[in-house]
Formats: structure tokens, C-alpha cells, sequence
């Protein structure tokens, strides 16, 4: 079994940072649970706004599939040495199982290569338990380094100016 990091408040306090400035992510009441080098864990809490199916409460994959990209995009602050936007180039999403009304969604991804021009990682989407997945995914990111990021918000996520 492969041991789990340590969160790390400074990681955890950027991604928090990055989450926030997102609109969707604001809207969806997505928030960061952990982060670590290399690790991030975010949750999606159940709600009315996120039900795809009246009739079953099952929560919509939209909301799922936002959720896994955030996470996927966001462990990049994880797993490199400074912040860089990186677009999303490709993400690929598999359905296990419909999530179950009234529980949380979380998101585990990690970075699993990590190049001069593109990061690639993993995520899974879990409720109660980590091994039984809803989705996972893979995604690709294209690296436009740290000065490409616009100054002031790079200095908002990095907390520069705090």
C-alpha cells in the first residue's frame, strides 16, 4: 500500500487560494480537503443545484466531471516547484457508478509525469470509501511556465503580497 503525504499547509493554502478563484468552483461549493506533494484531495458537497435526475437525486456527471478536472488541474500546485497555469489539454472520464444522493464527492488526483510541456495525472472520484470509485479520469495539461501566468494572479495564489 503506498504511504500517504503529509498535508502541507503552505500547498493546501495555494490550492484554497486557486480553488476560490474559480467561479465554478465557487458555485458548486467545491473546497480543498488536502494537499500534499504531489496529492490533492478536494470535496464536492451533495446539494439540490447539483441533482441530475429529480426522480433518483442522483447527482448529475457534469458536476462530477468539474469536480475531477478542478482536482486534476489544481494538483499541479502540488507537484510543481512554483505556480504556472497549465490549460487543459485532453481529459478522459470512465462512470463506475452513479454517486449516491445526500453524500459528498471527493476527488483524489496526483501527478503521475511530469515534463517540460505537459503534466499528466490521475484522479478518482470517490463517496465513503476510496476504493470504490464513482469515475476516474485522466488528464493532460500543457506547461506555459510561471511567467506566462498573469503577475497579480500569480501573487494571489502564492500569497506573495500576504
Amino acid at each position: 500500500m503506498k504511504k500517504q503525504s503529509a498535508q502541507d499547509d503552505v500547498l493546501f493554502g495555494q490550492v484554497s487560494r486557486f480553488i476560490r478563484s474559480l467561479r465554478q468552483s465557487h458555485l458548486l461549493g467545491i473546497e480543498p480537503v488536502k494537499a500534499a506533494e504531489n496529492e490533492l484531495i478536494l470535496r464536492l458537497p451533495y446539494s439540490e443545484s447539483i441533482v441530475g435526475d429529480p426522480e433518483t437525486r442522483i447527482i448529475h456527471g457534469g458536476a462530477i466531471t468539474t469536480l475531477m478536472d478542478t482536482a486534476s488541474g489544481s494538483v499541479i500546485i502540488c507537484a510543481l516547484p512554483e505556480f504556472e497555469l497549465c490549460p487543459t489539454l485532453d481529459l478522459r472520464v470512465d462512470y463506475m457508478r452513479p454517486a449516491e444522493p445526500d453524500k459528498p464527492v471527493f476527488a483524489r488526483a496526483r501527478a503521475y509525469r511530469v515534463t517540460r510541456n505537459i503534466v499528466f495525472t490521475r484522479c478518482e472520484a470517490y463517496q465513503d470509501d476510496c476504493e470504490t470509485t464513482v469515475a476516474h479520469c485522466v488528464a493532460t495539461f500543457m506547461r506555459i511556465g510561471a511567467d506566462a501566468s498573469p503577475k497579480a494572479y500569480r501573487e494571489l495564489i502564492t500569497g506573495v503580497n500576504e
